[in-house]
């Protein structure tokens, strides 16, 4: 095999290949498909789209520089848009370097009618695209002729598609693509480090594929640095550090060329970027922030400026955590807890993003005892302890929107349809009875919407295959394709002309005209809606509200919770170490003088008596989302036995049961308080399943096309919506009780909400620890911050939260 070409190109570029990227070109020319696994920076786009240009030049080896009507070579699927501009100028930049004359284009949510118009009259032989824009594609009619050429798929950043229904869109494309006779192309997945690589080998090439996990030897350094207060708060609460750090963050950003400032939600980024501008107003112009809301020439106007080193600082969400390839930044300062050993080393490797370079991490802790999880990640990356990513399983909804756009398009025959969904991970159980009811269900409305024309979407042609023809399904279909479901946007416009960006329904709709708020950098006036917009213009408030996005706290994942409790182990040895757990010695020292640090193998919980009541505090550090649950269970039980008033907090660390009247939980314990007997009987009984049912239903609902949310600039309000699927749900319950978009909604609570297996797992451990029940004469370091998180959900009082929770520390330290 005569690699000239490679060569030459990694020699114009001063550099040799890698081994990984040895064995890819290898792999690849030999016709094989497989799964990449290397760290951010290390090369690993270069490593598939190099062999992929050099399968072309072997075709064409004396003229290959001569312009052909290629059509589609190559699929390059990415989760992010963000990321595909990036990636598509630095694979274009390869064909420019080496003269060979490929187009590279993007085609994504961003993209425009003319600039889908010009790929329709001519495909460029690469398209950088999304999972719903794929669908897109297949929706429509004579799309084999499109695809006819194709000779790979990439799927970018696989670890974060993998458990989430956009990944089922995903197996659900590859395995139509395959169908078409002509097609024999290659799958390739490029994935960070998981904990389980060789499940998502499978998942994205399926079990007949011969495994083959390509892993780079490259080690990844990160170094982790905590910002650590000069003096820390005995009772530590969340949000009282974080902006108060920024006198010791303006000097590491006046002392880098590049940073990027990563917080958890884009609220804290508007936040952030406010503070630090009210800071040093002389950075405006070389600093800008990237978010997800901010409009599409925003985004696309920072990544450009990152790549050309214009901007020395952008304050961003995860927006800019994935590949996106701009040029290696400084520094990196993640803000706050990132819930996740993988996500904070996809964040730290934006920092030294070159193979060998060091990535170089600050951490900000937003409360004392977040400096815990700072050493926990530190030693999770040195053990390589990363998360696993679960791969979602029947998924109807996303199923049943899968046939309609196959009807879209060439439409299809039932029997063929069976086998691309039996094909996937996802439907690999789906029985040919579901399948029927999926058919039935998109044909006629299933047994209970029979009468209604609009959920009959589907039609038996003379030919044999099931068509869409009426063509307002068909554009409600295309206009609601995708899996990523939220509150409707209303897009920000100034008054005078210019787009800012999008915000959700439900905080625009609590604004008065006159109102100010932050966005995007800017102090604005609400003015009115006009046409679903929000018009405004700038205000010269120096106050104002900042937006609030639905999903912003993440769950803290098993992993670090693992290693939160090694760290807490270590503390109840006085084995200090870390630099942070010195730091927050004063807080252990006071926990361990008024109850005690719990260890690996034990259960703290607390006892205490206030002027608000009787308290109760168990500690399981398991993150807040298996704590609702866990609380709501040991309510309900403690309550069945003995009638009482309980009102729940919780956050990442544990959970706190208040009432007016003594708590009997010394009894519950000796009456089995954590028993696995009628385990999910009473966890059906405390948690409400109906409503939680219900909830998850609308997100099933919206992707089934079962409620339509709206034309663009013309969403359908959320109220609407949310009465729509309520109907639905009580329509299904009544009259089609098989109805398997419920049993989807039920199983959904159970295993994405409740956390079922963690929950298990967990109660598991509970019941082969050491319990111990410690009376405290007042409130501890480590019980403060979930009866503050209470307080500040609940306007119990007109004094203002801060004021009163400093009025508590006193009464505290007394």
């Amino acid at each position: 095999m005569n690699n000239d070409w490679v060569n030459n190109w990694y020699t114009f570029k001063n550099r040799k290949p890698y081994d990984f990227q040895k064995d890819c070109l290898k792999s690849y020319l030999e016709g094989k498909s497989g799964l990449l696994n290397a760290p951010t920076g290390s090369g690993k786009t270069m490593a598939l789209w190099i062999p992929i240009l050099k399968e072309y030049v072997n075709q064409y080896p004396d003229s290959w520089k001569k312009k052909r009507k290629n059509g589609l070579q190559v699929i390059w699927i990415t989760p992010l848009r963000a990321l595909a501009q990036d990636l598509c100028q630095a694979m274009q930049e390869v064909c420019l370097e080496t003269g060979l004359p490929w187009r590279i284009a993007v085609r994504n949510g961003d993209t425009t009618a003319s600039q889908r118009q010009q790929q329709k009259r001519a495909m460029p032989e690469c398209l950088m695209t999304t999972p719903e824009s794929l669908h897109l594609l297949i929706a429509q009619k004579e799309n084999q002729e499109l695809f006819r050429n194709l000779k790979a798929v990439v799927v970018d950043e696989w670890h974060e598609l993998l458990a989430n229904k956009r990944g089922v869109q995903v197996q659900l494309a590859i395995e139509y693509l395959k169908t078409i006779a002509s097609l024999k192309f290659k799958v390739w997945g490029i994935s960070a480090t998981i904990g389980n690589l060789s499940q998502a080998h499978g998942v994205l090439l399926g079990p007949s594929t011969p495994k083959l996990i390509i892993r780079s030897k490259i080690k990844k350094k990160i170094k982790v640095a905590s910002i650590l207060p000069d003096e820390v708060e005995k009772y530590p609460w969340a949000g009282h550090l974080g902006i108060k750090l920024l006198p010791k963050i303006i000097p590491i950003i006046e002392k880098s060329q590049s940073l990027l400032l990563f917080t958890n939600t884009r609220s804290q980024t508007e936040i952030w970027y406010q503070k630090i501008l009210e800071t040093k107003p002389e950075w405006a112009g070389t600093m800008a922030m990237h978010h997800g809301s901010l409009d599409p020439q925003v985004r696309e106007w920072v990544e450009t400026a990152l790549h050309e080193k214009k901007l020395k600082l952008v304050v961003c969400t995860s927006s800019l955590d994935l590949g996106v390839d701009f040029r290696p930044v400084d520094t990196v300062i993640q803000v706050g807890s990132p819930k996740g050993v993988t996500r904070f080393v996809q964040r730290a490797g934006r920092s030294g993003h070159s193979p060998g370079a060091v990535s170089k991490v600050y951490f900000v802790p937003t409360h004392s005892l977040e400096l815990i999880e700072a050493s926990a990640l530190r030693k999770a990356i040195n053990n390589e302890a990363f998360e696993d990513q679960i791969p979602m399983e029947a998924c109807y909804d996303v199923g049943l929107q899968f046939l309609v756009t196959l009807a879209l398009g060439e439409g299809f025959k039932p029997e063929k349809a069976y086998l691309i969904l039996r094909n996937c991970y996802a439907f690999r159980n789906l029985s040919r009875e579901e399948f029927q009811w999926m058919l039935d269900f998109v044909t006629v409305g299933g047994k209970a919407l029979g009468s209604y024309k609009e959920f009959s979407k589907i039609n038996l042609m003379t030919d044999g295959l099931y068509r869409v023809t009426d063509k307002k399904i068909a554009m409600r279909h295309r206009l609601s394709m995708g899996t990523i479901v939220s509150d409707p946007m209303i897009q920000v416009k100034f008054i005078t002309g210019g787009y800012i960006g999008s915000v959700e329904e439900s905080f625009i709709a609590k604004l008065k005209p006159g109102d100010a708020f932050w966005f995007a950098g800017r102090n604005l006036e609400f003015v009115k809606i006009k046409e679903m917009k929000a018009l405004v213009r700038r205000s010269k408030k120096k106050t104002g509200t900042i937006p609030r996005w639905m999903g912003g706290r993440m769950p803290l994942s098993s992993r670090l919770s693992e290693m939160i409790r090694d760290e807490l182990q270590n503390a109840s040895k006085n084995n200090l170490d870390a630099i942070e757990l010195k730091t927050i010695q004063p807080i252990l020292k006071l926990q361990s003088a008024l109850s005690r640090i719990p260890n690996q193998d034990s259960l703290l919980i607390e006892e205490c008596k206030s002027r608000e009541g009787y308290h109760v505090f168990i500690f399981p550090f398991e993150g807040r989302f298996v704590h609702e649950v866990l609380a709501a269970l040991v309510a309900y039980r403690i309550s069945v036995s003995n009638p009482i008033s309980l009102s729940i907090a919780m956050n990442d660390y544990g959970f706190e049961l208040l009432s007016d009247s003594p708590i009997p939980i010394e009894e519950s314990l000796e009456e089995d308080l954590f028993g696995t007997e009628n385990l999910m009987d009473d966890l059906f009984a405390s948690i409400n399943e109906t409503e939680m049912g219900k909830r998850r239903f609308r997100e099933i609902a919206a992707i089934a096309g079962l409620v339509f949310q709206g034309y663009p600039g013309k969403n359908i309000p959320t109220r609407h919506l949310q009465a729509s699927s309520g109907i639905l749900y009580g329509v299904f319950e009544t009259y089609d009780a098989d109805n398997l978009l419920l049993a989807q909604a039920r199983e959904e609570v159970i295993q994405i909400q409740m956390e079922k297996n963690r929950l298990f797992k967990v109660i598991d451990r509970i019941n082969k620890s050491e319990i111990h029940l410690i009376k405290t004469k007042k409130i501890t370091p480590f019980a403060f911050p979930i009866m503050v998180d209470r307080l500040s959900r609940n306007t119990i009082s007109s004094e203002n939260l801060t004021d009163r929770i400093l009025k508590l520390q006193i009464e505290l330290l007394d």
